[in-house]
């Protein structure tokens, strides 16, 4: 029994505390509180500190100034310098494909399809994927073009370009970010692993178990707590300082130009580009929702948003990507038809395809597209070039170490 015991007890004597004088009273509550502490002194070590003592940094993520302030951070995998860390070196090892080998066309990493440059998306000067199109270590090919993994801590809508991996899919097990490192891990398209061979092969690799032991308490390696670092270094990866957020922040101009590209981007008279793509109502540059953008008029697709809603208005329709670092994210579209920004500012020109599956917001539908001139053609452009974000495309802390 400890000391907070005992002194309930004795005020619980109202008779016998009436009966004592101030100074015997004195006496006898001191003589308790030593009795009290002497009996802490004796309990176990573990029942005084029975947690685990160890305790990973916790990791602030800064939010940019207008960006929202709701992170996609599950409970059971917070944010820790250790585990950003261990995250970030595990991104970037080809061992994380299980191949021991020398052949480098046998490894792979995260890093193989997310390049920091090309805004984490493959890019059109990938020398593992020259032309954009991605396959995985069996030869299959992904199904879908690559998506940056850019601001992803901010998006609720489910990931993938049908929105597949989301926490409220009654018909998919996967439904986190970490499910997702997985899914890359295993899949034929991507690695082409199994977690037994991933974490024998990252065992082989002397720096681990020291950073595994700083980030989860032990030095133990295994699939959870790889998907786990792994999946909060990609949490990290926020684009917010491009010429457009100083801009927005009051601390530079936009040119003339630019700043007409900016209307015709946010205006329904003009390129009508903000109603998916968010504009000034937010500065990610896309809703994260699913559109039927008069892309085509033929649905073959088994992995559009329909495959996963079963509503037949998500025929044909994907994610709005963000057009945050678009000018480094070729190839375009959710199966890299477009490998030019100007490709795709000529489709939503003149290009469009009704199907009665395009969603309402394509405004400019009945006329075929926006018709805009040349010269405001060029403005747009200029506009789209402002969301690119150099110290995020380079920043130390996002690279290989």
């Amino acid at each position: 029994m400890t000391i907070f015991c005992y002194i309930f007890q004795l005020f619980n004597h109202n008779a016998i505390i009436l009966k004592m004088n101030t100074k015997k009273l004195t006496f006898y509550l001191f003589c308790l509180l030593i009795s009290g502490f002497l009996i802490l002194s004796c309990e176990p070590k573990e029942l005084r500190n029975p947690e685990n003592p160890f305790a990973a940094t916790p990791y602030s993520l800064s939010i940019p100034r207008y960006f929202p302030t709701n992170l996609n951070i599950p409970k059971d995998n917070p944010l820790t310098v250790e585990g950003i860390e261990l995250g970030r070196h595990l991104f970037y090892d080809e061992r994380l494909s299980g191949y021991l080998g020398s052949n480098p066309d046998s490894m792979m990493s995260c890093a193989t399809c997310h390049v920091q440059a090309n805004n984490f998306d493959v890019g059109m000067n990938n020398p593992r994927f020259p032309d954009g199109k991605t396959f995985g270590l069996s030869g299959a090919p992904t199904p879908h073009n690559t998506m940056p993994l850019t601001n992803l801590v901010f998006n609720h809508e489910g990931y993938f370009w049908n929105g597949l991996i989301h926490e409220s899919n009654p018909n998919s097990q996967q439904r986190t970010l970490e499910d997702i490192v997985l899914m890359g891990i295993i899949a034929p398209h991507e690695m082409n692993s199994t977690p037994e061979r991933t974490v024998h092969a990252l065992k082989q690799n002397p720096k681990y178990p020291a950073m595994f032991k700083k980030a989860f308490g032990t030095e133990e390696i295994n699939i959870s707590r790889i998907q786990k670092a792994i999946a909060q270094f990609i949490r990290t990866l926020v684009s917010a300082n491009s010429k457009f957020d100083r801009f927005l922040r009051g601390e530079e101009q936009l040119t003339d130009a630019e700043m007409r590209g900016y209307i015709l981007f946010s205006t329904e008279e003009g390129a009508d580009c903000f109603h998916c793509h968010g504009g000034g109502g937010t500065p990610l540059f896309t809703t994260n929702l699913f559109y039927n953008n008069a892309l085509s008029t033929v649905f073959d697709d088994p992995h559009d948003r329909f495959s996963v809603t079963k509503n037949t208005q998500d025929i044909g329709a994907y994610r709005a990507p963000s057009l945050r670092n678009i000018m480094a994210s070729a190839p375009y579209m959710h199966d890299g038809r477009f490998k030019t920004i100007d490709e795709v500012l000529e489709f939503y020109n003149f290009g469009l395809q009704y199907s009665p599956y395009v969603h309402p917001l394509m405004h400019k539908l009945e006329q075929g597209g926006a018709f805009l001139t040349p010269p405001q053609m060029a403005d747009l452009k200029l506009f789209l070039h402002t969301l690119t974000d150099d110290e995020f495309l380079t920043n130390p802390k996002f690279s290989k170490p």
